[in-house]
């Protein structure tokens, strides 16, 4: 499959309003998804006190310098299962080292520094599926 097949799928994608598509044809299999806007609709409620709401914990916002993912699939923090991770949290860093691995379409990609600095926390846990743009690695600022 080649990068105009892609960009055609990605472009029915965008036509139909779609989420999520999966593909596959001799061989070649392709899962995309992409983030969709979801419209709100109000509706009227009735008072509700403070004590009786339930309160759930905030959701908590990455701050500060973070490496995003270029693409979706697969984060791996180790070249296997039985050698340790590229980087721990409190590990310098430079620009191009190698921080971790996303696999997409059964191809190990690298995930680079894009700079000098300190890890201060590794947001996805290694097996985990990442998204576009979705922060992976913070650094100390």
């Amino acid at each position: 499959m080649d990068i105009k097949q892609i960009r055609e799928l990605i472009d029915l994608m965008e036509e139909k309003d779609l989420a999520s598509l999966e593909y596959g044809k001799k061989g070649d299999y392709i899962h995309l998804t992409r983030n969709v806007a979801v419209q709100t609709v109000a509706i009227p409620q009735t008072t509700i006190t403070p004590s009786n709401t339930p309160t759930a914990p905030a959701p908590k916002a990455v701050s500060g310098v973070v490496e995003k993912s270029p693409m979706v699939g697969v984060f791996y923090s180790a070249p296997s299962p039985n050698d340790p991770p590229f980087v721990k949290v409190g590990q310098s860093v430079v620009k191009g080292q190698q921080l971790g691995i996303i696999e997409a379409m059964k191809i190990m990609n690298p995930l680079e520094a894009s700079q000098d600095g300190i890890i201060e926390e590794i947001l996805v846990k290694n097996g985990e599926v990442v998204q576009f743009d979705q922060p992976v690695f913070r650094y100390k600022s």
